[in-house]
């Protein structure tokens, strides 16, 4: 089995797309003095409201891409319980509330024109999701749009789509959330959108798995590997379905995941102090790495957790479950490396909400240019300054 995959410098720089906070830009006037470089495209907004993540992000249009002027993110349990009672609580409402209320104020500064606001598992689960939605809409005043698992995976495969390797003909990208991991298969093709072959969304995420075995002390290896084998028999009709473990075995497929599972993970085997967006997107780990990292955390203690470098306090309470789901994945589909992705459905959103209106915004531009007042024009108010 031949899955060995050259990774060089020059490829992990290209996978660095301008979707990072950056430097205002700004340019010498005549005097000495900097101003900020005027940016005259509209900002566009996306919320992706998951099962524990409250996310945004607020966005410019580019040539390639798009930059980012504005970013959140705030872990808020909104299916804290959901598994137990099939309603979300009163506290998970209120925390997720006030994370709204925190993205709403920076998209109105931002002057956000565009935005897309979409919810996923938790809200498709749960039974007073109406209620909920009803009391976004009149206490934030904004909508919420529950999407499918199918408009899930289109997405994320959206969002991380810069990522993906053409040297490969195929590639599996799963995202593991809190209510759920979807799973997509791709074809990738030559400088066009990659092809979504299947996708399947298996119901168990970091939330509902970490409530079902706790997560306060440490799990025996019978329990971890219960929780493992139930992913695995989720995920073997999907298997079964594409038959994607031949062209695995060929070194023709490509792993890609994006979540905080193996965003944390990566943040740890890169020896992280603080935890770096620009030096995790994009970036190569090996299977064995990762399952070495797994082994290890899913015989520690909560506190023994939180206590190791690059986890944090929240997600020491959820990475087991986590890493039973990216185990399972590695087990069915043993791909040498796997990319990282620090990238998903807020992406995809953008992305998607700028292609859309792009018809719109050069109408716009080019009412503009032709309207525009001569230089020096006593119509235009005078003398020019």
């Amino acid at each position: 089995m031949n899955n060995q995959v050259k990774i060089d410098k020059s490829d992990k720089a290209a996978a660095k797309s301008d979707t990072s906070p950056g430097k205002k830009q700004t340019r010498k006037g005549s005097r000495g003095r900097f101003f900020r470089k005027r940016n005259n495209s509209p900002a566009f907004g996306a919320i992706d409201l998951g099962t524990n993540n409250c996310r945004l992000l607020v966005a410019h249009p580019t040539s390639t891409g798009f930059k980012v002027v504005d970013a959140f993110s705030r872990i808020v349990r909104l299916g804290e319980g959901l598994s137990q009672s099939g309603e979300l609580s009163e506290q998970a409402i209120e925390r997720t509330l006030e994370a709204l209320r925190v993205c709403v104020e920076k998209m109105e500064r931002r002057q956000v024109r565009f935005s897309r606001n979409v919810a996923t598992q938790a809200c498709r689960e749960a039974t007073n999701c109406a209620e909920f939605i009803e009391r976004v809409e009149r206490e934030i005043r904004i909508k919420l749009d529950i999407i499918d698992p199918q408009e899930e995976a289109r997405l994320a495969v959206m969002g991380c789509k810069a990522l993906l390797d053409q040297r490969f003909a195929n590639a599996i990208v799963f995202d593991i959330g809190g209510g759920s991991t979807e799973l997509i298969w791709l074809r990738i093709g030559e400088n066009v959108t990659p092809e979504i072959i299947g996708w399947t969304s298996v119901p168990y995420g970091v939330v509902n798995l970490s409530e079902k075995y706790g997560t306060k002390h440490a799990l025996t290896d019978e329990q971890y590997l219960e929780m493992k084998n139930m992913v695995k028999a989720e995920l073997l009709a999907f298997e079964e379905e594409h038959k994607m473990r031949a062209q695995v075995d060929r070194g023709e497929v490509q792993l890609l995941g994006t979540s905080g599972t193996i965003t944390t993970l990566t943040s740890m085997h890169l020896d992280l102090e603080r935890y770096d967006r620009d030096k995790v997107d994009g970036t190569w780990v090996t299977s064995a790495h990762m399952q070495s990292l797994c082994l290890e955390l899913s015989g520690m203690s909560y506190e023994q957790r939180a206590a190791r470098g690059g986890i944090g306090l929240d997600r020491a309470e959820l990475v087991v479950a986590g890493c039973a789901i990216l185990e399972a994945i590695m087990d069915l589909w043993p791909i040498e490396h796997i990319r990282v992705a620090d990238r998903g459905i807020r992406e995809g959103v953008l992305l998607d909400l700028m292609e859309k209106n792009r018809p719109q915004l050069k109408k716009k531009k080019t009412f503009r240019r032709r309207h525009r007042k001569p230089a020096g024009d006593a119509s235009a108010g005078g003398e020019n300054k």
